[in-house]
């Protein structure tokens, strides 16, 4: 699975709660044998991989 939402205010960095998002997924995905394999934040020009920086 990848998760994927927008910033609209252009910011790429991820907040606190997109990190604890993304880890709760991952580990609720475990349980039902998913593989969260990247968590992706978008602008209108840009993009943040977690998976990219390693934080996955």
């Amino acid at each position: 699975m990848i998760l994927v939402h927008n910033h609209p205010s252009g910011n790429l960095k991820p907040s606190e709660q997109d990190r604890r998002l993304t880890q709760k997924l991952s580990e609720a995905g475990k349980h039902l044998d998913i593989i969260v394999l990247d968590h992706i934040i978008f602008t209108d020009c840009a993009y943040f991989s977690f998976a990219d920086e390693g934080m996955m």
